[in-house]
């Protein structure tokens, strides 16, 4: 099999790109990212002898188009995802998410190659915290910032050049990702780093707000799941009923890392900030027989505690220029 990987230097892609090299070594990887700053080539330097690594922009349709042409099958992972800047500066979240969609999907139609599409599961927008449901795949999309909606305009672009040109892809909507080799801007890098540093964790709002956990390891054993037995044209939602509090995340890591538990800071609260997501992901396990291995998250989180005390040199660059950005913002 000939692989292309979109974004395959950043969080999730990288842990794909790894997993991949270890488990199914038959695979030809081929990685296309246009690093930007949540993008490093260091996060690749454990494979970079097995795979192939291309610089490149997934809107640079001749690039794209050559790319895909020497491929089997397209994994794209490739998104700006950090919601503050979304708030900031929408646009590049709409050059990404959507114009870069819309590069891969011309050039998967052309070649007749097999397609799968990563999304989140904040295109649904967000649950009241006293709601027992969960998302499943028949909730209506309702996102709530300039990320959200470009990753469901990004769905709908997939579900459309499936139906009207034949398009032969899949759909996953992920809940929150944790583990190693996540910028140090997103929630748990974040604390965890802030205490490596010295400094204290950071709190938006009452901390009431509700996410729902996976590790970075099961997302990616779920989507080779769906690449090898997923019907065409499916979404299938991936999650790990993780859901938590942010409050209760916070105090997980100041307990995991021997920190007394009010050592953190509230700080003003994001823009439209989601209450509670949840995933049903029932139909992942129930047709395609697929299970995560982390249940145990306060397990998944020491492990990614321990990486990131092991791996300074990894996030310690860019450290100092994200608390400054944060900063700024209030936060």
């Amino acid at each position: 099999m000939r692989l292309l990987v979109t974004g395959g230097a950043g969080f999730i892609g990288s842990n794909f790109v790894h997993a991949t090299a270890r488990d199914r070594p038959g695979v030809r990887v081929t990685v296309l990212d246009a690093l930007t700053y949540a993008g490093s080539r260091f996060s690749l330097s454990a494979v970079e002898n097995s795979i192939e690594f291309v610089k490149g922009d997934i809107t640079d349709a001749g690039l794209v188009n050559r790319l895909v042409a020497e491929s089997d099958v397209v994994v794209h992972f490739a998104a700006e995802s950090h919601n503050d800047n979304s708030l900031t500066d929408p646009w590049p979240f709409l050059h990404t998410n959507i114009i870069g969609t819309y590069t891969l999907l011309q050039a998967v139609r052309k070649h007749c190659v097999r397609y799968h599409h990563v999304s989140t599961d904040e295109v649904y927008g967000d649950l009241a915290l006293d709601d027992p449901g969960k998302f499943t795949e028949d909730t209506p999309y309702n996102p709530s910032s300039p990320y959200s909606s470009t990753k469901g305009a990004s769905d709908m672009l997939v579900r459309a050049w499936v139906r009207s040109f034949g398009v032969q892809a899949t759909l996953s909507n992920c809940s929150n990702n944790y583990g190693p080799y996540q910028h140090v801007e997103k929630f748990i890098p974040r604390q965890i780093t802030n205490i490596l540093s010295g400094a204290r964790p950071k709190l938006y709002g009452t901390g009431k707000n509700v996410r729902d956990w996976i590790h970075v390891e099961d997302h990616n054993a779920a989507v080779w799941r769906i690449l090898e037995s997923g019907e065409i044209g499916r979404t299938y939602l991936i999650g790990a009923d993780g859901e938590l509090d942010n409050a209760s995340v916070v105090g997980m890591i100041l307990e995991l890392m021997a920190k007394d538990p009010d050592d953190f800071e509230h700080v003003t609260d994001r823009a439209g900030h989601d209450l509670r997501y949840a995933i049903d992901s029932s139909t992942l396990r129930d047709e395609l027989d697929w299970q995560p291995r982390y249940t145990d998250f306060r397990e998944g989180l020491l492990a990614t505690i321990d990486w990131y005390r092991e791996n300074r040199a990894w996030w310690e660059s860019n450290k100092d220029a994200v608390e400054a950005r944060y900063q700024a913002q209030g936060a």
